[in-house]
């Protein structure tokens, strides 16, 4: 398994192990539904999920004897504290007389035990301590080579996803975050001022300011495109040190419609480039668009979605300037317009397209 590979499924079993809690203490309507379409999202998601669920089943088992006992102490704990007297002699003593029930599921009961502690403190201490953590909703979606997805997310905000992308959304009361860590994904946000929508990708981080824009993630760059509206665009610390340093903010630069950013740490801070948006996200119709590219870079571009991908095995000919408008799902279309090329060769094999000079 590939390192990105790893780091995708440790993302998904930590969402799993997010929504395990979340569903143990109950989720609203709107969790629920956000829920459903992460399990729908993905086998992988309903695969760590029903790991979870096994595992808390044999636990429950293993607790079944010692079950009651908890419940009659925390029955007794409660009756105590009523008449005013103190919950923790007759605690005390039943801790010290453990039955056989004890002896057989001794791990499980000492955790029941740490728990059933924690909730009697929190029962004495009720009238001055309240304790709330702020809810967090994680969905994690992603895509198959030539695949691609659009999801309407909960606060109405739709995320686009194109060929082979990975994406991580958070949502708490505070913020939204999304996190890219593969592939291209079109975000429609919808603007809230009192809950930032910011994505990390790369070494970027985008901060929406109601709009619609593109993110690509490269191997050594993250390149930004504003559809519409206006982003602020800087270059973020790594995920592990978000945060460690507050004063040293980074430095944005804001974007506006038909304007694009490329972002790479050692090259910033960067110009904005104008450009034609529309052409940049084609992809959303399943179509590429070229104008004046060289051969090389059209055969990328085809190649993220071809099932059989297109080899130049000319170097001569990677140069070649091309133009025209192509349908990702319709290899045969590139075939016919390479061969209608003065001078180049295409050959179809097995496995590969190989494109030479005649």
């Amino acid at each position: 398994m590939s390192a990105r590979e790893n780091q995708v499924r440790s993302l998904i079993a930590q969402d799993a192990a997010d929504w395990f809690v979340a569903s143990r203490a109950g989720l609203t309507a709107n969790e629920r539904n956000a829920f459903a379409t992460w399990l729908k999202a993905s086998p992988l998601h309903v695969e760590e999920y029903l790991a979870l669920e096994v595992i808390g089943r044999d636990l429950r088992k293993a607790c079944e004897a010692s079950q009651s006992y908890v419940d009659e102490l925390l029955a007794r704990a409660r009756h105590e504290d009523a008449a005013g007297g103190s919950i923790w002699p007759r605690l005390i003593e039943g801790l010290r007389a453990p039955s056989p029930r004890w002896q057989t599921a001794a791990v499980a009961i000492a955790a029941l035990g740490v728990v059933s502690l924690g909730l009697l403190v929190l029962w004495n201490l009720r009238p001055i301590a309240h304790l709330s953590t702020p809810a967090v909703v994680a969905l994690h979606f992603e895509t198959r080579h030539g695949e691609q997805q659009t999801h309407r997310l909960a606060d109405h905000s739709v995320l686009h996803l194109n060929t082979d992308t990975a994406v991580t959304v958070r949502y708490s009361d505070r913020e939204r975050l999304v996190t890219l860590t593969s592939g291209e994904a079109e975000f429609e946000v919808t603007h809230e001022s009192a809950r930032p929508f910011r994505v990390f990708a790369g070494s970027a981080e985008v901060v929406d300011l109601g709009t619609r824009f593109d993110v690509r993630l490269g191997h050594q760059s993250t390149v930004v495109t504003v559809v519409e509206g206006h982003v602020a665009v800087g270059v973020s610390a790594p995920a592990t040190n978000r945060g460690a340093n507050p004063g040293q903010a980074p430095r944005f630069v804001q974007l506006g419609a038909d304007q694009q950013l490329t972002v790479a740490e050692e090259t910033w801070p960067a110009t904005p480039v104008v450009v034609d948006a529309q052409r940049t996200t084609a992809w959303l119709h399943r179509q590429i668009v070229f104008e004046n590219e060289s051969l090389e870079h059209v055969v990328s571009e085809f190649n993220r979605y071809a099932r059989k991908p297109i080899e130049i095995t000319t170097p001569a000919l990677r140069n070649l300037e091309i133009s025209g408008v192509f349908a990702i799902d319709n290899s045969d279309t590139v075939i016919v317009f390479l061969r209608s090329l003065e001078g180049v060769r295409v050959d179809v094999t097995a496995t590969k397209v190989l494109v030479s000079q005649k």
